[in-house]
């Protein structure tokens, strides 16, 4: 089971942190993705983590202004929002995929097993 915390509602260029908290599973074995998708608009891979935490990647939306990190001693992903914008709003998912290849990350749907319940993060002044 994987939840997320840490949504909320935030004016234009302020910050949020995200987390995903894994339970039942080690996160040792995992590669981590984070989504969101806003209303009308399709689910959208925007981050994902390899199980060491060796190897992140982010779509070019967030390029810059979020950071992907990982604790699997405490079982837990994060994801830093830093410059929020409007088009920032959505509600957030993480999803743990088991690592199949060496430093395994992919910010696609497949081949993501557990997904968490989401969190939303609405950016509005």
């Amino acid at each position: 089971q994987l939840v997320e915390s840490g949504g909320g509602l935030v004016q234009p260029g302020g910050s949020l942190r995200l987390s995903c908290v894994a339970s039942g599973l080690s996160l040792d074995y995992y590669a981590i993705g984070w989504f969101r998708q806003a209303p009308g608009k399709e689910r959208e891979g925007i981050s994902c983590i390899s199980n060491t935490g060796g190897r992140t990647k982010y779509a070019d939306s967030v390029k810059g202004r979020f950071t992907i990190s990982r604790d699997n001693a405490k079982n837990t992903v994060y994801l830093q929002l830093n410059s929020l914008t409007p088009d920032d709003t959505a509600t957030y998912y993480c999803a743990a995929t088991i690592t199949t290849v060496e430093e395994m990350c992919i910010m696609s749907r497949p081949p993501y097993d557990y997904w968490g319940q989401g969190t939303q993060v609405t950016v509005s002044s």
